[in-house]
């Protein structure tokens, strides 16, 4: 495996990594350098910067914040054919190289289930986990209820119509994703709960999530489109299986993922932790709340 670095502009240098059979996996850097390693599970659609969103309660605590882009997102190379599953060995073989034994994993929305992947398939490795928004399993029936109708109406036509979900957004929606991110934010902030609404009207966190939804598209489609098939199938393992104590945090007003799938997750996951804010949406609870957050990770060792 060999190492190589660039500059990524406004946030962190962008470091990557050649994994065994020569797939590249990319990932930036936040927080302390030197400090307790946590590794950042970004959104969808989303990247590795993201994370930025994290840096000022990372440095404070001395935590060094790494987030890696999933396979097809930034610049890691798409993954043909991937599961949920297979994240864990990417992630571990990302800790290797970086000299790290013992995980604790944070994963955000779109990548709850990645980090809940970890808690199920090395658990050996970890000393915690952490779900932030976490999306919840979509294959029972009525779990896309609560969502808005943009997040569950693409949801619900990935897995009803596979087809003409790829042709819509490999072909028109993922293109102008990339394109014109800043369009994709205003969108989610017209539709969010008051509480997004107000932190996605916040120049610096605005910013951070329109880089990352750009990132996420620079490759193209491909790699976002990819992700529809896992994240709205079985995941290919049994989150009830988990041993791993989980913590989760989840706003009550999230429009995005829907409190009841947090709810879920603490009915399936054996001794899970959790905690539920009122006046809290899905952009809002990482924001106002990422300090708790990574404090309570960090004590759960």
């Amino acid at each position: 495996m060999a190492a190589t670095s660039e500059p990524a502009a406004p946030h962190a240098a962008v470091q990557s990594l050649s994994l065994y059979g020569g797939r590249t996996l990319a990932w930036s850097e936040y927080g302390d350098p030197k400090g307790t390693a946590v590794f950042y599970c970004h959104g969808f659609p989303g990247s590795r910067c993201e994370a930025a969103l994290g840096d000022a309660a990372a440095r404070e605590l001395a935590v060094r914040l790494i987030a890696p882009d999933r396979p097809g997102f930034g610049r890691s190379a798409v993954q043909p054919g991937r599961s949920i599953a297979d994240w864990p060995q990417d992630l571990a073989r990302l800790a290797e190289y970086l000299s790290i034994e013992r995980l604790r994993v944070l994963g955000v929305s779109g990548g709850g289930p990645y980090a809940l992947a970890c808690a199920a398939l090395m658990p050996e490795r970890l000393s915690g986990v952490s779900i932030v928004s976490g999306l919840g399993e979509l294959t029972a029936p009525g779990t896309l209820r609560g969502m808005s109708l943009v997040c569950g109406g693409a949801l619900g036509l990935s897995q009803r119509a596979p087809g003409l979900s790829r042709w819509l957004y490999g072909g028109l929606v993922g293109p102008a994703l990339g394109r014109f991110p800043g369009a994709a934010v205003r969108l989610i902030t017209r539709i969010g709960s008051p509480a997004d609404a107000r932190v996605l009207r916040d120049p610096p966190v605005r910013d951070v999530i329109e880089h990352s939804i750009g990132e996420a598209f620079r490759q193209g489609s491909a790699g976002p489109l990819q992700e529809l098939g896992p994240i709205t199938s079985a995941w290919g393992f049994d989150p009830a299986q988990i041993r791993v104590p989980v913590q989760l945090w989840h706003g009550e007003r999230d429009r995005t993922v829907p409190a009841t799938m947090g709810r879920h997750h603490v009915r399936l996951i054996p001794g899970c932790s959790a905690r539920f804010l009122p006046n809290e949406g899905h952009f809002s609870l990482i924001v106002h709340h990422m300090r708790d957050i990574t404090s309570a990770l960090l004590a759960g060792d």
